[in-house]
């Protein structure tokens, strides 16, 4: 193997839409390094590696200053330019906030919105002095409504997304583009993790295809577009029709998919 590829960087890269943009990448001829918070990470590297790409994998807790930040000195050891990065880790919380450990809440902000900008602060200082990279920032439709029953993991998206068209708009003239993916409902284990599989989201609910939400994330990275809306037409008429129906009346409809079903039957 040769280290003569371009590098990509992936959070959240051993399951997932994390997962299946490292095969996008692997796939488009990069070597990828990739971080996850179980041993999973691992072998999701042989299988990379099995594309014929060089995958270096690391183990790291991103809601911690020291997971964040070991992983970026993990890739910056590697002595390689990074290329491309997919700031893609993320985690919600289902059930209500009144119920919910303030413990549990905080894990969401540090993941989602503190571990996001910290790695982003790392790859921008790298990639701007190089004068070019590209980086994709995974939010999701769910920053363009109120997610009551999910009611910080929502605002922790729609931060994600702000965020990305800001820092879009700064590096513009630096070689470095900033491409923001909303994804819809995917068929991960996201839902469950996240202890919402006793809501209409849960199991029976119909999901995206992951492959095709991060292929969709990742050609609109290499084009440098904007933002794209990961998912099917349904999904991205979603994200249209929230542009102009009112905030309590989607903050309603939200809740019905959310809400935990027996409280809906209670």
């Amino acid at each position: 193997m040769t280290d003569t590829r371009p590098l990509a960087l992936v959070t959240g890269g051993s399951s997932g839409i994390g997962f299946e943009l490292a095969k996008q990448f692997a796939t488009g001829g990069y070597d990828v390094a990739l971080t996850g918070s179980s041993d999973r990470v691992f072998t999701a590297a042989e299988t990379l590696e099995a594309l014929g790409v060089n995958a270096y994998p690391h183990q790291a807790d991103a809601s911690t200053f020291d997971g964040v930040e070991g992983f970026w000195t993990f890739v910056r050891d590697l002595g390689r330019p990074v290329d491309a990065a997919a700031l893609n880790v993320g985690i919600g919380l289902g059930g209500a906030f009144v119920d919910n450990t303030l413990e549990d809440e905080f894990r969401v902000l540090d993941i989602n919105i503190k571990g996001t900008v910290h790695l982003a602060k790392r790859v921008v200082q790298h990639m701007v002095p190089n004068g070019h990279g590209r980086i994709l920032i995974v939010s999701s439709i769910s920053a363009t409504t109120p997610t009551p029953f999910e009611t910080v993991y929502g605002p922790s998206k729609a931060f994600g997304f702000s965020f990305a068209e800001s820092l879009r708009e700064e590096l513009k003239d630096t070689g470095v583009s900033v491409t923001a993916l909303l994804p819809g409902a995917t068929d991960s284990d996201f839902h469950a993790h996240a202890g919402m599989n006793n809501t209409k989201l849960g199991p029976d609910f119909k999901k995206n295809d992951k492959t095709e939400v991060a292929r969709q994330g990742y050609e609109a990275l290499l084009a440098g577009d904007d933002h794209v809306v990961g998912g099917d037409d349904d999904t991205k008429q979603i994200v249209i029709s929230n542009r102009t129906i009112p905030e309590p009346e989607k903050a309603a409809k939200q809740a019905e998919l959310t809400r935990p079903l027996e409280s809906q039957e209670g």
